[in-house]
């Protein structure tokens, strides 16, 4: 079987799906690996170092869709809508697919894509259960992007984050506060407090208070009738706009009291919450920044404008929208461990397996035999339920 890795043509991307180490460990195991050429270049990734891992080089994405079994991306067609629709006419009937493929915003192009008779896999459907964690791409890449945006609000940031006692008096440290507590804002936190600054955060689920604190960060307790936060797959749950308005109410003065706001509230499929209006923008002093995660979204921030620093009244509101690709040495060598253990996953004996029965498969098939067969993307297509092959087993019998 040969698993092919193609160089990403998403605007400034500069990841890669499967690193020199990981395509070693594919020909240990039997598989073959063509690797477009300059395919890791974006990732300091030279050529010679995939043949020196056992890989062969490709001389351009056609050939590598031509001859692999299993192509493997950062950005899928779903979710390269601007330039990835040319592999469209690449793909072939039986070949299969695996990358970010953004089915619940775009299920069309999931319809197109199962048009092809590809078997695709979305990596941002697979489930939170505990033998998938080594396989949670969405987790690997949000632990960057929380990272990154601290240090993008420290760099625009007319401060320092710790304090200093000097011979010229002492410097307060910086007052951050992040909202969301998911793998993004966690990271968040406990950077920010490597740092030195003084952290807060925020969440709709109080369950998740413990990590906070544990971060050593103080835990904003906000008293809302919240009712259940936590949707499927400890994701937070989205609510109502009647909820999301009072919480932006008691969240002003929280918000004016901090030198940096990072938010990071999202969920999968849906426009971002607001939760930062331009008034809060105008209540902090002169100088605080803004970091929006949710920037892709449509931002919590009703002044987030999508790879722009928007100033405000001296206070800067910036929206970065892909944060692993600006550190993508270390971004590409997660990833393609998720990649790998899916991969170990799904192969058996050189050939590629669906076991329908099994959770992690079922969840993250998004295409296969023409159709698109995930239910929550049928769903959104105005499908009807597929019919599973236990069901037309004991419909047989």
């Amino acid at each position: 079987m040969i698993v092919g890795i193609c160089k990403e043509t998403f605007p400034d991307e500069r990841r890669v799906a499967l690193i020199p180490d990981v395509a070693r460990r594919l020909t240990e195991l039997g598989l073959e690996v063509l690797v477009e050429r300059g395919a890791g270049t974006g990732a300091c990734i030279s050529d010679s170092a995939y043949e020196e891992a056992g890989a062969r080089l490709a001389g351009d994405r056609t050939e590598v869709f031509g001859a692999a079994d299993v192509v493997v991306q950062v950005h899928s067609v779903g979710s390269n809508p601007e330039t990835g629709h040319s592999d469209l006419a690449l793909m072939r009937s039986g070949q299969v697919t695996i990358g970010f493929c953004d089915p619940l915003s775009s299920p069309e192009i999931a319809g197109k894509v199962g048009e092809t008779g590809v078997t695709s896999f979305a990596m941002e459907l697979l489930p939170r259960i505990t033998r998938a964690q080594s396989m949670d791409a969405l987790s690997s890449m949000a632990t960057i992007a929380g990272y990154k945006a601290v240090l993008l609000a420290a760099e625009a940031l007319p401060k320092m984050f710790p304090m200093f006692m000097t011979a010229a008096g002492t410097v307060k440290p910086a007052k951050v506060l992040v909202v969301g507590a998911g793998v993004a804002g966690l990271q968040a936190i406990a950077t920010a407090k490597r740092l030195g600054a003084v952290v807060s955060g925020y969440d709709i689920r109080s369950a998740v208070k413990e990590q906070v604190e544990s971060l050593g960060a103080k835990f904003v307790e906000v008293e809302l009738n919240a009712g259940e936060t936590e949707g499927k797959g400890g994701y937070a749950k989205a609510m109502t706009e009647e909820f999301y308005r009072e919480q932006r109410e008691l969240m002003a003065k929280v918000v004016s009291a901090n030198d940096v706001v990072i938010t990071t509230a999202a969920v999968p499929g849906k426009k971002a919450p607001l939760l930062v209006t331009t008034d809060m923008v105008k209540s902090m002093v002169p100088g605080s920044v803004v970091v929006d995660l949710a920037a892709e979204r449509g931002g919590n921030c009703e002044l987030t404008k999508p790879d722009e620093a928007v100033v405000e009244e001296g206070v800067t509101v910036l929206g970065p929208t892909n944060l692993p690709s600006t550190v993508p040495y270390h971004a590409s060598q997660m990833y393609a461990k998720n990649i790998f253990t899916l991969l170990v996953h799904l192969v058996k004996d050189g050939v590629l397996e669906l076991d329908m029965e099994d959770e992690i498969t079922r969840e993250m098939l998004l295409t296969h035999a023409g159709e698109v067969v995930q239910p929550r993307v049928r769903e959104l297509l105005g499908l009807p339920e597929t019919v599973s092959a236990t069901e037309e087993t004991a419909k047989d019998e």
